[in-house]
């Protein structure tokens, strides 16, 4: 992985390659993964060696761990930095409803459907992360039910057990895309290596693992102290998988995107604009608009005039000719597109307005949760993932 001799600040560096990073979907892609976990060896070649030789794997994917995150905090992770491998693209957008159907069903977001934080179905909005729609962010399991929106089976229909927080069993997301799954429910980390080393004892030849610390703590703290701290768990976790597995067994360690500082920086989508929009929806670093008839084009052209500057500014058939979402996308993802996507470079977030809330008791109200690090777009800090693995050391 290689390290650094210093902490350089991710708050004061930008993303380090070309923009746009598009998926490599032909090759090292999170969509690809278990493909080559479960296919003909050749499948494998561009996984790490531990994994092509193990007899048993476990796939634990660490949301919101960019590699480029990584890579700054190498010192707090001398576990993750001694594995084998390198960095992958994840998919386009850059967010975990999106990247971790894809990753299970080994399959492009534009083959299974859920294409975003927020997707256009059935005429309104679906908060995919929480499976809530209409104004009132109502739960929307039955009225939009979560098999049909995403069909394609996880694992390609094998018996492949799931480690994850009891809290996310039976939700609609959940239902979505690891649909038929035995999951394996923990309450606190540290009963992660746990269940991965009774499954493994009990002879599954893949385990898959999920945890969530560093997305969930960019989000509310940004890039600091406890994105450090949590970063520093994270190879603890990984050290105590590591030290439960036989040394034939192999863990893969992912991530589905990366993050970047926003901060702050956050631009209200303009009146004009939405006045040619019928529908908003993606995330605030990859916001779909959706073209009111016949103005398609005019708001194409609004929307590169005051937001050009801050990336890209494209139709969806540019979106789609370039491949973004996969070289299919179906009817049902196609249908779920927007006119034009506002995918930003500059550490920026595009927001929707909201009504000033009531307060019936006449004081201030109190601001709500606010996201300070932010993913969806396509730069390389946030489209990079890492692609480690390692042998078990269990004596």
């Amino acid at each position: 992985m290689g390290s650094n001799s210093h902490h350089s600040s991710p708050e004061d560096r930008g993303s380090t390659a070309a923009f746009p990073v598009l998926p490599d979907y032909r090759g090292p892609c999170l969509s690809n993964v278990v493909p080559a976990l479960l296919g003909p060896a050749d499948a494998s070649d561009w996984l790490p060696a531990p994994i092509q030789q193990a007899k048993a794997v476990v796939l634990f994917l660490v949301d919101g761990m960019g590699w480029e995150q990584l890579q700054d905090r190498s010192e707090l992770t001398p576990v993750l930095s001694a594995m084998e491998g390198g960095p992958i693209t994840t998919v386009a957008p850059t967010t975990t409803t999106t990247a971790l159907t894809s990753l299970v069903t080994g399959s492009a977001p534009g083959e299974h459907g859920l294409i975003g934080y927020q997707v256009y179905v059935q005429g309104q909005v679906l908060n995919a992360l929480r499976w809530t729609a209409g104004p009132k962010g109502s739960d929307a399991r039955r009225s939009i039910v979560p098999e049909q929106v995403q069909s394609r089976p996880a694992f390609f229909g094998r018996r492949v057990p799931a480690v994850g927080r009891s809290e996310f069993q039976g939700t609609g997301f959940t239902r979505a895309h690891l649909d038929g799954v035995d999951h394996k429910g923990y309450k606190l980390t540290s009963s992660i290596a746990v269940e991965v080393q009774t499954l493994v004892e009990g002879g599954a030849p893949l385990v898959y693992a999920y945890y969530d610390g560093p997305d969930r703590i960019a989000h509310e703290y940004g890039f600091g102290p406890y994105l450090d701290a949590e970063y520093a768990e994270v190879d603890r976790i990984v050290a105590q998988i590591l030290a439960v597995l036989p040394p034939e067994a192999a863990l893969l360690v992912v991530s589905d995107h990366g993050q970047v500082m926003v901060g702050d920086a956050k631009i209200e989508l303009a009146h004009d604009v939405l006045a040619l929009s019928s529908a908003i929806s993606g995330e605030a670093r990859f916001r779909w608009l959706h073209a009111r008839p016949g103005r398609a084009g005019g708001l194409l052209e609004a929307a590169a005039e005051r937001y050009g500057r801050y990336g890209l500014v494209v139709g969806v058939d540019q979106v789609l000719d370039e491949g973004w979402f996969g070289p299919y996308v179906s009817p049902e993802a196609r249908s779920r597109m927007g006119d034009v996507a506002l995918v930003p470079n500059d550490p920026v977030a595009f927001t929707e307005p909201k009504p000033p809330p009531r307060n019936p008791t006449g004081g201030e109200n109190k601001p709500g949760f606010q996201l300070v690090a932010r993913h969806g777009s396509l730069t390389s800090a946030e489209m990079l993932v890492p692609c480690l693995a390692g042998f078990g050391t269990r004596t």
